[in-house]
């Protein structure tokens, strides 16, 4: 239900759009980028091991997927895999990913806010420098909790139990 909420009612994907999902290989994350596979979207996801990236791309059908920890400069890894920009992050990590994703938002881009895994146990939270990208660029970006969208169940059932 989390992963349907927002990708398909904060972030209103399109089919060709590009998304990109931190922490990807985590259970609301695999279902996100499944979610946008089978709507056309090209895919990409990040996660912390290779055993864990090899998962997003030969189980679940990620386009891409790559292990951050091996990514010295997210920015440019994030533009190698979307030269043109990303049109949606599904955002579970925060601090740094969320810094170089700013970056490289396409203009009018969505951001779903699930998550942010990095700064949860941090004594003093980590700053973010890039937020001028959201006006620049006019991103939307929005928070959310599952259960503040618990009338959609019946609309999620829907679409994922076979007819």
């Amino acid at each position: 239900m989390t992963a349907y909420v927002g990708f398909y009612e904060i972030c209103s994907p399109k089919k060709g759009e590009t998304v990109f999902i931190s922490a990807a290989s985590g259970a609301v994350g695999q279902l996100v980028g499944q979610f946008a596979k089978l709507l056309g979207c090209y895919v990409v996801g990040s996660a912390g091991t290779k055993q864990k990236v090899d998962l997003l791309k030969n189980k679940f059908g990620f386009d891409e997927a790559f292990n951050y920890k091996e990514e010295r400069d997210l920015d440019a890894a994030l533009k190698r895999y979307f030269p043109n920009g990303i049109d949606i992050y599904f955002e579970n990590v925060g601090g740094r990913m969320l810094d170089a994703v700013l970056l490289n938002m396409r203009l009018h881009g969505r951001i779903a806010v699930c998550g942010m895994i990095s700064q949860y146990n941090l004594d003093q939270p980590e700053g973010v420098h890039n937020l001028f990208c959201l006006i620049s660029k006019r991103v939307r970006m929005e928070g959310f909790l599952v259960f503040d969208h618990y009338h959609l169940y019946p609309k999620f059932l829907d679409m994922i139990l076979p007819k």
